[in-house]
């Protein structure tokens, strides 16, 4: 069987999941479309075979978390945690995304057509997050690694405590956070960010984003600094 629909009106979230997590697994379906989430959380979490989710409708808290391999598309917008600490695999947000979108996230894509809330990519570790329109304050803060491309604002305290994530907004920024800065974008910075944005399926000029790092004043440990960073 290549394609399934689970109607989440007429059977239980429980059913859905068991489905993704055994028989989809086993090769019973590449194809699930999901009708009438209604908000429903914990959808489509924790799945690790390649196998493509399509969720009409919104979603609510830690949809397509821990993801690894799966396709995940979101026709509408996710609640708090969308893809949090997803390993590999690509998860796409048709709408708007709620606070914590690709939390720790270790791999993987995770697209926003729309803003993203407060702390979208918190301890990023290695996934890339691109966001087609504003984030919330204290976006990317103690990221660790991965890429990050915001095509609208941030707001305050982007990139607090940035360790090897590097960022790219083309809006403007309300604030840095602690042990952030702006660097010149070089030709692989703008090669980057064009290939992310193809990947996102976003058209945007890559030479119109700002490069955002970390000073690495925050490595170490200084004692002289008397609490001033």
């Amino acid at each position: 069987m290549e394609r399934l629909t689970f109607d989440l009106a007429a059977t239980p979230l429980r059913e859905l999941n068991t489905f993704l997590h055994k028989d989809a697994r086993d090769g019973a379906a590449r194809h699930v479309t999901v009708l009438n989430p209604d908000g429903a959380h914990n959808i489509a979490v924790g799945l690790d075979c390649p196998v493509e989710v399509e969720i009409v409708g919104h979603a609510g808290y830690y949809a397509g978390g821990m993801n690894k391999a799966a396709t995940i598309t979101i026709a509408g917008s996710a609640g708090t945690g969308v893809a949090e600490n997803m390993m590999s695999g690509k998860v796409h947000v048709k709408g708007f995304a709620s606070n914590g979108a690709g939390a720790s996230a270790q791999g993987g894509l995770l697209v926003i057509d729309g803003d993203a809330g407060l702390r979208c990519g918190i301890s990023l570790k290695g996934g890339d997050i691109v966001v087609g329109g504003s984030v919330g304050s204290f976006s990317a803060f103690m990221a660790q690694a991965g890429r990050m491309v915001i095509c609208g604002d941030a707001g305050d305290a982007l990139g607090d405590s940035l360790y090897e994530a590097v960022l790219y907004v083309k809006g403007s920024v309300k604030s840095l956070g602690a042990d952030a800065q702006f660097e010149p974008m070089s030709e692989a910075d703008i090669a980057t960010v064009a290939s992310l944005l193809d990947q996102a399926g976003l058209d945007h000029d890559p030479k119109a984003f700002k490069r955002i790092a970390s000073k690495r004043s925050l490595y170490h440990w200084n004692a002289d600094a008397d609490q001033e960073y």
